[in-house]
C-alpha cells in the first residue's frame, strides 16, 4: 500500500512537470515575454507537491496501519488508479483547450459534459484526427502509468512504535507540502502567478487542480467579495450611485424615452455566435462581413462596444437582462435567477407584448430555456420546434438561414400585436459547418473565416427580405455578437478580442456611427428608449440617446477588467487590483500607478452585481408607468 502511495505520486508528479514544461516550449515566445520557464517550472513542482500530497494524504497516512489488509490495498488501488486517469486526460486535453480557450480546462469543460451529445458530435466531425490521437495517446499514458503504480511489492511489515514514528513524520511532511506555504495563506493559484499573461499564469497549474477548484468554485458560486475584496455596503451603495448617473441613489431607474412612438414598435434582437470585430470590415477587421458593412451604413452602429464576457451565456445575459458581469457563472444558469429575475421580455409583458426566444439548437443546452420561459419569455423555439423544417443541421442545430427563416415565419405571423424576438445563431462554431453553395468559400470550407462569410450571407438574406415584408416598418432590430472567437492574448484581460459589432436599424433609427466607449449592457435600456417604453428598471447599463458611459466591464476567466477611457483596471482573485495605459490604436497595455478611484469604482460595482443575484433584488418593478 506504502508502493502505490509513492509510486502514484511520483508519476504524477513526473507527468504534470513533464507536460507543463512541454507546453512552456510550445508556447516559448510567450513564456519568455512573461518572465521565462523557471517561474512556470517552479510555481508548477509546489503546485503539484501540494495538490497530489492531499489527493494521496490520507492513503499515506493510513499505509502504516492497513498496507497488509488485501481490501484497504483494493481500495487505495483503485482511489489511485481513477486520480492517475482523470490526470492523464485532462493533461492530454489541454493542448486542444488553450488553442479553443487560450486556457486550461476549467470550469467549462465540466459544464460541457453536461451536453454529451452536443458536445461529442462536435468533437467526431471538427476534431476527429485530434481526438483518436488523444485517445490513443491517453490509453497508452493510463496503461503505462497504472502498470507502474501497481508495480511495486507488499509492504515490510513495522514495529508499532515505527508505525507511529512514520505516520508522525509523513503527516508533518504531507501538511507541509499541501499547505505549500509559510504566509498568512495556503498555496494557490495567485501565488505562483508572475505576469500580465492569463493564459502564461496557468501553465504552473496542472490541469486537474485547475478543474478541482472550479469544481469548488461552482458549488459555492463564491460573491464578488470572496474573490476581489469587500466594501460597506452604504459606499457601494453611494459609489454605482454616482458611476450611473443616479445621485438619489435609487437602483431602480426610471427611463423616460427619447423617442415617442404611436404604435408600439415590434423588437429584434439577433444574436451572432462568436462573431467579433476582428472580422467586421466596417470596425477595421478583416472585411468578412460585407452585408453587415452595408446595413452598418443604414443603420446606428455602436463602433466600440466590448462584450461582458466570453461565453454565450454572458452575452445573452448582458444584451436580455441588462445585468453586469460577475466572478460567478452567467444568471442564465445560476439557481436564484431561474425565477424573477429582470429580463427585457418580462418587462415588455407589462406593456402587452408577446415574447419569444428562437435558437437553431436544442435550448436545453446552458439552460437557455429553462431561465427564458422562468423570466417572461412566452415561447422558446428550439430546433425541435421549427415550423419551417431546416434544409441543413450541424452538430449545434439548425444552419443560420434556417434560424432566419424561422423568424422570418414567425413575424410574419404576428400580425399587428407588439412581439419582442430573440433568436440566437448557431453556424459559427466549430466545427465551422453550413450548407454548401452559399458563399464561394476561400481554402478549406470548414474554418473560421468561411463561417463567418457564411453567417453574415445568411443574415444579409434576412435582412434583404425583411426590408421587403410588413413588420419592416414598425420593427427596432439589434445585430450583436454575444462574444468574439477564441478569445485569448498575453495579457490579463485581451480587450482587443472584447470588441464586438452592435448595429440598430430599423423603424425610427437615424443612421450615424457612434465611436463612443460602450458595453453589451448599454443595449437594452437604449432599446428600451428608442421603442418609446417610459419605464422603470434595475439595469445599471445606459440609454445612450441620452448618456455617455464611457466605461466597459470585461470578465475573462477569474480576472474582471473595468475600462474606462483610456484607463484599464484589472481586479484578480485574492491580489491587488493592477491598472494599464489602454492604446486602441497598438493594442498594447502600458503598466501604470492604480487610481483608488478607479479601483473603487470597480469594485463596487462588482459587488453589488453579486448582491443584487444573492439577494434576489434585480427584479421587474410591479409599478410601471401607465400609457
Amino acid at each position: 500500500m506504502f508502493s502505490l502511495c509513492w509510486r502514484f505520486f511520483l508519476a504524477a508528479v513526473l507527468l504534470t512537470t513533464v507536460c507543463r514544461l512541454a507546453f512552456a516550449i510550445w508556447q516559448g515566445a510567450r513564456v519568455r515575454g512573461a518572465g521565462g520557464l523557471r517561474p512556470v517550472m517552479w510555481g508548477g513542482l509546489r503546485i503539484d507537491l501540494s495538490f497530489f500530497s492531499m489527493v494521496a494524504g490520507f492513503p499515506f497516512l493510513l499505509a502504516p496501519w492497513l498496507g497488509g489488509q488485501p481490501w484497504a490495498v483494493w481500495i487505495v488501488g483503485t482511489w489511485f488508479s481513477v486520480w492517475w486517469c482523470i490526470v492523464v486526460l485532462l493533461e492530454v486535453c489541454t493542448p486542444q483547450f488553450v488553442i479553443e480557450y487560450d486556457t486550461r480546462p476549467n470550469r467549462l469543460f465540466i459544464e460541457y459534459l453536461g451536453n454529451p451529445r452536443e458536445v461529442s458530435t462536435m468533437l467526431w466531425r471538427g476534431f476527429k484526427a485530434m481526438l483518436l490521437g488523444g485517445l490513443l495517446v491517453t490509453v497508452l499514458l493510463c496503461w503505462g502509468g497504472l502498470a507502474f503504480i501497481h508495480g511495486g511489492g507488499p509492504d515490510p511489515a513495522l514495529a508499532l512504535w515505527q508505525k507511529a514514528v512514520l505516520t508522525l513524520v509523513l503527516f508533518v511532511v504531507l501538511f507541509a507540502l499541501g499547505r505549500g506555504s509559510l504566509g498568512h495563506r495556503p498555496l494557490n493559484a495567485a501565488q505562483v502567478a508572475f505576469c500580465s499573461d492569463a493564459m502564461i499564469n496557468q501553465l504552473p497549474l496542472n490541469s486537474a487542480f485547475v478543474v478541482a477548484n472550479a469544481i469548488m468554485v461552482m458549488r459555492s458560486d463564491k460573491p464578488a467579495s470572496a474573490v476581489y475584496g469587500r466594501m460597506p455596503a452604504d459606499e457601494v451603495q453611494a459609489t454605482v450611485a454616482k458611476a450611473w448617473g443616479r445621485a438619489d441613489g435609487d437602483m431602480q431607474q426610471r427611463q423616460v424615452p427619447s423617442v415617442r412612438r404611436a404604435a408600439k414598435p415590434n423588437l429584434v434582437i439577433i444574436i451572432e455566435e462568436s462573431l467579433g470585430a476582428q472580422f467586421v470590415g466596417c470596425l477595421g477587421g478583416r472585411g468578412l462581413t460585407p452585408r453587415l458593412d452595408a446595413l452598418a451604413g443604414e443603420g446606428w452602429l455602436l463602433a466600440r462596444t466590448y462584450a461582458t464576457g466570453t461565453r454565450s451565456v454572458r452575452g445573452l445575459e448582458a444584451v436580455m437582462t441588462g445585468f453586469p458581469p460577475t466572478p460567478a457563472e452567467a444568471v442564465v444558469k445560476l439557481p436564484r435567477s431561474q425565477r424573477d429575475f429582470f429580463t427585457i421580455a418580462g418587462l415588455l409583458k407589462q406593456f402587452g407584448y408577446a415574447s419569444r426566444f428562437i435558437y437553431g439548437g436544442e435550448a436545453h443546452f446552458d439552460n437557455m430555456k429553462s431561465f427564458c420561459l422562468g423570466n417572461g419569455f412566452d415561447d422558446v423555439v428550439d430546433l425541435p420546434k421549427f415550423a419551417v423544417k431546416p434544409g441543413f443541421i450541424g452538430s449545434w442545430g439548425a444552419s443560420d438561414e434556417d434560424m432566419f427563416n424561422e423568424l422570418h415565419h414567425r413575424l410574419m405571423r404576428d400580425g399587428d400585436a407588439p412581439t419582442v424576438s430573440v433568436a440566437f445563431s448557431v453556424s459559427n462554431h466549430t466545427p465551422w459547418e453550413y450548407p454548401t453553395g452559399r458563399i464561394p468559400a476561400d481554402g478549406d470550407p470548414a474554418t473560421v473565416d468561411n463561417t463567418v462569410r457564411y453567417a453574415d450571407w445568411a443574415m444579409g438574406e434576412f435582412f434583404d427580405r425583411a426590408k421587403t415584408s410588413p413588420y419592416w416598418e414598425n420593427t427596432v432590430f439589434l445585430v450583436v455578437a454575444d462574444h468574439d472567437a477564441r478569445v485569448h492574448g498575453a495579457s490579463l484581460v485581451p480587450v482587443r478580442h472584447f470588441h464586438i459589432p452592435a448595429l440598430i436599424v430599423g423603424s425610427g433609427v437615424t443612421p450615424r456611427r457612434d465611436e463612443r466607449l460602450v458595453s453589451q449592457m448599454d443595449l437594452p435600456p437604449t432599446l428600451l428608449s428608442l421603442m418609446g417604453i417610459d419605464c422603470v428598471h434595475p439595469m445599471p447599463g445606459a440609454d445612450l440617446t441620452q448618456r455617455d458611459p464611457d466605461r466597459a466591464v470585461m470578465q475573462y476567466s477569474d480576472n474582471q477588467g473595468y475600462l474606462k477611457g483610456t484607463d484599464l483596471l484589472v481586479m484578480q482573485p485574492d491580489t491587488a487590483p493592477m491598472q494599464f495605459a489602454y492604446d486602441r490604436a497598438s493594442e498594447t497595455m502600458t503598466p501604470m500607478d492604480v487610481d483608488p478611484l478607479l479601483a473603487r469604482e470597480a469594485l463596487a460595482q462588482a459587488l453589488w452585481a453579486s448582491a443584487s443575484y444573492m439577494g434576489q433584488r434585480y427584479r421587474v418593478s410591479p409599478d410601471q408607468p401607465q400609457g
